[in-house]
């Protein structure tokens, strides 16, 4: 796929995630719209949904799920009519992913720190089995200040687990706050790197040339699991979400809906 279908799709993406949760009343629009063009590349260029075995996709931010149930319908695998019941009882679209609701989101995530975890296990039992298809772990910038997140990192690193890609949505927000006044990661590139893990800086990582680029070079490192620093921005795509962290978890009214709509046409 060329890179202008892939901005096509994660445009119209943008404006399915702004509709499910203005649809439903509730949602995480600013972190699901800051990782949505690095979703976008890897469930049209590395997932196969129809195929077994597959590439896996762990959403450990699962808080923005909105991202990947926009992904999963643009694969056929859910109805629009579905968007207003997300986070509904009963639904299929819960506010986290949940494989048993959906088991195409791949693990049942919520408990933020755990999926690079989850991520691993998925990677090792690929290595055993011989699958030569890999394991994306996407990761906000506030897990990383979760000690289970370190811990995984030291042993993928021992495992030597090159199937396994792990990617920091670093949009510079912990929930509503700026992410390095809570707990500094900086220097984060060199401390992974310590940690014994190819590491790839996306500047930005709302820009599908920068995606595509960086994550086709991912695919020729070897020996060592790779990490993605993707620098974003919280609520990309919707002028007034932008670096705005009041848009971490928060409705849009009418008529900011209509204006995100306009703008996302654009």
């Amino acid at each position: 796929m060329n890179i202008d279908e892939l901005k096509s799709h994660a445009r119209a993406a943008r404006r399915d995630i702004v509709t499910i949760i203005y649809e439903s009343g509730i949602g995480h629009p600013g972190g699901a719209l800051s990782i949505i063009d690095i979703l976008t590349w890897i469930y049209h260029e590395e997932v196969r949904l129809n195929e077994t075995p597959r590439a896996r996709v762990v959403m450990s931010k699962g808080h923005a799920v909105a991202a990947q149930y926009a992904m999963l319908y643009q694969l056929g695998k859910i109805s629009r009519s579905e968007f207003s019941t997300f986070r509904q009882i009963n639904s299929r679209l819960q506010g986290h992913p949940s494989v048993k609701s959906l088991p195409d989101v791949d693990a049942t995530t919520g408990l933020l720190g755990q999926g690079l975890s989850i991520a691993l296990g998925m990677a090792a039992a690929k290595n055993r089995a011989g699958d030569p298809n890999r394991v994306f772990a996407i990761i906000g910038d506030g897990e990383m200040h979760e000690g289970q997140i370190w811990e995984s990192l030291q042993q993928a690193a021992h495992m030597r687990m090159d199937n396994l890609v792990a990617i920091i949505d670093y949009n510079g927000f912990s929930s509503h706050d700026p992410v390095n006044d809570v707990i500094n990661l900086e220097p984060l590139a060199d401390k992974i790197r310590n940690f014994g893990w190819h590491v790839l800086e996306l500047q930005d990582g709302n820009n599908m040339c920068q995606v595509a680029d960086t994550l086709q070079l991912s695919r020729y490192l070897k020996g060592k699991p790779v990490a993605i620093i993707a620098r974003t921005t919280k609520g990309s795509g919707v002028s007034y979400m932008e670096n705005n962290g009041d848009w971490h978890s928060k409705t849009p009214s009418a008529e900011q809906y209509q204006q995100a709509m306009e703008e996302l046409q654009s």
